[in-house]
């Protein structure tokens, strides 16, 4: 296939054209089609297929609480300086992991992945994250430190003297440091100021502690953000050879998120900056060693996210792209999201409903979403594209028992069209993306999203 330098090229006129608002495809479909007709009685049935597979489990937990608020951000967070609003939390958050853990068969089957997610997890204590493995560990049956994938969201602000140590004595083995921008104005504009020092201490002790693997987190389009000083940015990262990359886009909708209203419009980059910015972050990291594994993600060659890829074994999920895709996706806390074979479950977003539930000793639910055998097939055509740039037409044959081409007829003209712009090649076999389109695969993903046309303006754009 050549280096991979050549499989990601870069079209300008390609990009203007199909750089629309779309979904990211952490999942299909994506959490706006799931509603609150998916009952306690839907999770009880998606739990019940769950057992009988004996699948392994992937959990995620979500801490809400960050004790500063980053003006970019779209999370779901609790923003407080009062670090005891995490005990009565986490109290609940107990309650949850037990219930989740009888309802899924917890300590039957092993969970080979853990994700602490937030907000900013490390936000609680020291003791409070042991005990929070404590109860992990009575209610589920965790992988071994050679076996499973135990990873936490690291703000290197809230990350003291002794954090790491705690972290890595508890069991985890991977971190992702948020980084966003090293340039000190860029910081200032969005309210995170993190020196390089700081996260380059903190990666060189992660390293020392025996964490296996560490990402790192940039954003493209903040405010004050040029091409120049964002070279100097992707200079400093790749001097600290972290084994993962994300590089996100920043999309501006303060309508939205109250936070981004801080953020004045005539300081963010221009669009044509914008995209020198992201181009130039490419062709950086490429040059660096790193792989395109797709849409904002690099890793090292010899990462376990690389290695998955070249062995067509990648899977994505709501945590990303994953090498746990064959896991069935448990998350606990406010506003996580859990996932089976056949279904979709979120809880409340509202801090308030999640706890009232939980002190009511039922499922925090509030919505979600039972596949249909269309959505199935859908699904497993848009991740063979987002994860491995190609659709077997053979394999789909086999595994749905009919031809590609006939069930797509209505995306002849579409494919037709971007495969004479060249972002695909169509043949009787296979369905390939070529190299200009890998950087568009949200844009051919949605030619087979049946959900997507009525909820295109609730997405940011691709680019």
């Amino acid at each position: 296939m050549g280096t991979e330098r050549n499989n990601l090229l870069w079209n300008e006129s390609l990009i203007q054209r199909y750089d629309l608002a779309g979904p990211r495809y952490t999942s299909y479909p994506t959490a706006l089609s799931f509603t609150e007709d998916f009952t306690v009685s839907d999770l009880e049935t998606a739990a019940t297929e769950s057992r009988q597979s004996d699948r392994p489990l992937s959990l995620y937990i979500h801490i809400p609480f960050c004790a500063h608020l980053c003006y970019y951000c779209a999370c779901n967070k609790i923003v407080t300086k009062k670090r005891e609003k995490a005990a009565p939390y986490l109290e609940r958050l107990y309650r949850e992991i037990e219930m989740k853990a009888q309802l899924f068969g917890g300590t039957e089957r092993q969970s080979l992945q853990l994700h602490w997610g937030g907000g900013t997890p490390t936000f609680i204590s020291h003791d409070e994250m042991r005990e929070l493995m404590g109860v992990l560990h009575q209610n589920f049956n965790l992988a071994t430190d050679d076996s499973g994938d135990h990873s936490i969201e690291i703000d290197p602000r809230e990350c003291g003297p002794d954090t790491l140590a705690v972290l890595r004595e508890i069991g985890f083995n991977r971190i992702s440091l948020g980084v966003q921008d090293f340039n000190p104005k860029v910081q200032k504009a969005v309210n995170r100021i993190q020196p390089y020092e700081m996260v380059a201490n903190r990666l060189e002790e992660a390293r020392k502690l025996g964490f296996r693997s560490i990402n790192m987190d940039l954003i493209y389009g903040l405010p004050h953000q040029t091409r120049e000083s964002f070279r100097e940015t992707l200079d400093q990262v790749i001097a600290l050879l972290p084994d993962r990359l994300s590089v996100f886009n920043y999309a501006h909708l303060p309508d939205r998120f109250m936070p981004q209203q801080r953020i004045r419009q005539e300081d963010l980059p221009s669009p044509a900056e914008k995209l020198d910015i992201l181009q130039d972050a490419i062709n950086r990291l490429l040059e660096a060693g790193y792989v395109y594994i797709g849409m904002d993600h690099f890793a090292r060659p010899d990462d376990s996210l690389a290695i998955a890829q070249r062995n067509g074994e990648l899977h994505r999920n709501f945590q990303g792209y994953t090498t746990h895709g064959h896991c069935d996706l448990i998350g606990m806390g406010v506003s996580s999201i859990g996932q089976t074979e056949k279904a979709y479950f979120q809880n409340h977003h509202d801090q308030a409903a999640w706890e009232l539930e939980v002190d009511f000793n039922r499922h925090p639910l509030k919505k979600g979403y039972t596949m249909t055998p269309e959505d199935e097939l859908r699904r497993w055509v848009i991740m063979a594209l987002i994860c491995h740039f190609t659709v077997d037409k053979n394999l789909f044959r086999e595994t749905w028992g009919e031809s590609f081409d006939t069930h797509f007829a209505d995306c002849r003209e579409s494919l037709n069209t971007m495969e004479a712009d060249g972002l695909l090649q169509d043949t009787p076999d296979r369905l390939d993306v070529r190299p200009p389109g890998r950087i568009l695969i949200r844009a051919i993903c949605q030619l087979f999203d049946a959900h997507q046309q009525a909820q295109s303006q609730r997405f940011s754009k691709i680019i």
